[in-house]
Formats: C-alpha cells, sequence, structure tokens
C-alpha cells in the first residue's frame, strides 16, 4: 500500500505552489449557500489552506487538518490557523460542524477503507450539516505520481452518499481549474446530514 501522506511530505513545497492560487471560488458558493452565515466548517484535507483561508476570511469559524505534517506547517503559516496533523482515521467530532469540505483529499483513501472515512465525517457533521466532496472521475483506483487515488462516477459516489444515510443535494462534473490540467475531469457532490 503506498502512502500518499508521505508523498506531500517530501514535495509539500512543490504541491503548495501548484495548488495555493488554483481558483475553487465557483464549488465554494456552491457549497456555502447551504451553510449559515458565520457557522463552523471542517476543512478535510486542507493541503495549501487555500479554501481555509477563503473560509476564515469570508467570517467562517475554520478548522482545518491534514495528514500530512509538511502541510500542516505550510497551510498553518498561510492561514494563520492552527491546522491539526490528522488523518480521516483519526477523526473523532461528533455533531460539531456545519459543514465540512474535503476537496480532493478523500481521492486518496483507499475504496475499502473509504466507508469508514466518511462514517466518522458524517459523525463531526451536525444534523443538518452539508458536506462538499470531491474525486477524479473515473471508475478504478490506481497509483500516480507516488500518490494513491480513488476514482468515481456518478453512481459509484451515489451509492457511497447512500450508505452513509445523506441527502444528495448536488452532484457536477467539471474540469479541473489549473491550467496544465486541462481535460482532467473531477466530480462533485454536496450532501446533507438528516436533520
Amino acid at each position: 500500500m503506498i502512502d500518499s501522506i508521505a508523498y506531500y511530505d517530501r514535495n509539500g513545497a512543490a504541491f503548495f505552489a501548484g495548488s495555493v492560487n488554483a481558483d475553487m471560488a465557483t464549488d465554494r458558493a456552491r457549497f456555502l449557500k447551504h451553510v449559515p452565515s458565520g457557522g463552523a466548517i471542517l476543512e478535510a484535507g486542507c493541503g495549501s489552506g487555500r479554501d481555509a483561508l477563503a473560509f476564515k476570511q469570508a467570517g467562517y469559524a475554520v478548522t482545518a487538518i491534514d495528514g500530512s505534517a509538511e502541510m500542516v506547517r505550510r497551510a498553518s503559516e498561510h492561514t494563520g490557523l492552527t491546522v491539526q496533523h490528522k488523518r480521516f482515521d483519526q477523526v473523532d467530532w461528533r455533531n460539531a460542524f456545519d459543514g465540512i469540505w474535503s476537496c480532493a483529499s478523500l481521492l486518496h483513501v483507499q475504496r475499502a477503507d473509504l466507508p469508514d472515512a466518511m462514517a466518522r465525517l458524517v459523525r463531526a457533521l451536525k444534523p443538518g450539516g452539508v458536506w462538499y466532496m470531491s474525486f477524479k472521475y473515473g471508475d478504478h483506483e490506481a497509483i500516480v505520481h507516488e500518490r494513491h487515488f480513488t476514482y468515481m462516477t456518478e453512481p459509484m459516489l451515489t451509492a457511497a452518499i447512500r450508505a452513509q444515510d445523506l441527502e444528495l443535494i448536488d452532484l457536477w462534473t467539471s474540469e479541473d481549474v489549473r491550467p496544465e490540467r486541462k481535460g482532467e475531469t473531477w466530480l462533485g457532490a454536496i450532501v446533507r446530514k438528516p436533520a
């Protein structure tokens, strides 16, 4: 089993530089219209801290975590937040967040381990809370550039969401926003935990 976290620890500077300015404003807006103003948001797998900073600047109460110690360091410096060094299998909050943002992070969890990671995040959401997630588009798992990727199609992600008793409120595909990644397709979803 390849450890994707080790890749980010080794390549933190390059990943930060390549992702910190990616324009995710459209997806953030789709998510935030379901989150109460000033609400508590968990960014699960924050990477550079790009989105955590945007949420903080918009007045939300932000908690950010990442499994890579190097990304935690860089994201803390970038955001001014105390980013926590925590993997998905260490998430143990209960009914704590109005929203969870996991942009291009759960895709590093092996498909067999996704139900547990998702269940932990569901428990962290308040009843009625919403959760954004995104995956590269496809129906396979692969090792690409020293990282594990779990790809998703609409039926696969819909089934995973339903297995967690979540309400699917938005599902869409989009092209990668980074110019050098044009032609790569992403699958995004927003779900709600029953009130």
